[in-house]
């Protein structure tokens, strides 16, 4: 599967964005799908998690703040994010895996080139 994300830019604390990640090749359906994101010299981390049911997880930097959700039926996967702060400012890569339940980063098969969202204060 191929993945494609898009949606960043550059926002100021407090604004809203939404990240799509579209998926070409096989339906997003059989895979739990998850978030992650890179600072500016940090390792990657995890954002968010949605199981193809639609049961979800979120780091407690981000809970209440950013929404993950699925259009299977558009094979695409959402993160809107709002009420963003400086501290948000990273790439953001979207992933699919076939593995199971988990934030560990090497059980996710496919990745998306990475969207940059810039959050300025």
């Amino acid at each position: 599967v191929q993945l494609q994300a898009s949606g960043g830019g550059l926002v100021q604390a407090g604004g809203s964005l939404r990240l799509s990640c579209a998926a070409s090749g096989r339906t997003l359906s059989m895979y739990i799908m998850a978030w992650f994101r890179q600072a500016p010299g940090k390792e990657r981390e995890s954002v968010a998690l949605i199981w193809s049911g639609g049961s979800t997880y979120y780091e407690d930097s981000v809970k209440g703040r950013f929404t993950i959700s699925r259009d299977n039926a558009k094979n695409t996967v959402y993160l809107e994010m709002n009420n963003l702060k400086p501290g948000d400012t990273a790439v953001y890569y979207c992933a699919a895996s076939t593995v199971g339940w988990t934030t560990i980063q090497s059980s996710y098969n496919y990745w998306g080139q990475g969207t940059l969202v810039t959050v300025s204060s």
